[in-house]
């Protein structure tokens, strides 16, 4: 499965996002099942390390900060999901990437979005829109490690012939579900 986070520049909020991630799946053990990346709509950051003040934050929560900014391109199009961070990266993906099912806003995992669906730009503010981009981020990953092991479990069921979730196959849960 693979994973691609997509903002405007990849050095703020989309590798952000992709080091938080990846660092939930190695701790939950499944980092070899998942490829994790992340890109900017625009060139213009292309080959930079990642925002100073985005590392900060990043590791003074205890996430690895490593990262080279990269342009969508054709090595992140074999993605399974492209998260958004905001209205515009989706409007964007959706013009790329041929089945819309591909293509979520990162926030939809988050199981109280009141606030909106956007991960604001942090990049022209102080450091607190660094720390609330941060927040945001982490608000999405029970959701979207849920989402995950869903998606797993269910190739894996495709692969063996079983199926744990619907009630069909040998595997299968007594009532479906």
């Amino acid at each position: 499965m693979h994973l691609c986070f997509v903002c405007t520049g990849n050095i703020c909020r989309s590798p952000s996002a992709a080091l938080v991630l990846a660092e939930h799946l190695r701790r939950a053990g499944l980092d070899g099942a998942v490829e994790v990346s992340s890109a900017g709509i625009e060139p213009w950051h292309a080959g930079e390390p990642i925002d100073e003040r985005s590392g900060e934050v990043l590791a003074r929560h205890g996430y690895p900060v490593e990262h080279v900014a990269a342009q969508l391109g054709a090595e992140h199009l074999d993605a399974d999901l492209f998260l958004a961070m905001d209205r515009g990266h989706e409007k964007a993906l959706r013009r790329l990437v041929a089945d819309p099912s591909r293509v979520r806003m990162l926030r939809s995992f988050a199981p109280d979005a009141s606030g909106g669906l956007d991960v604001p730009d942090p990049y022209y503010g102080g450091p607190e829109g660094f720390e609330e981009v941060l927040s945001l981020i982490e608000a999405t990953v029970p959701g979207l490690l849920a989402h995950v092991r869903e998606r797993l479990d269910a190739e894996a069921g495709a692969a063996d012939g079983t199926d744990t979730g619907t009630g069909r196959g040998p595997g299968a849960r007594p009532g479906g579900a």
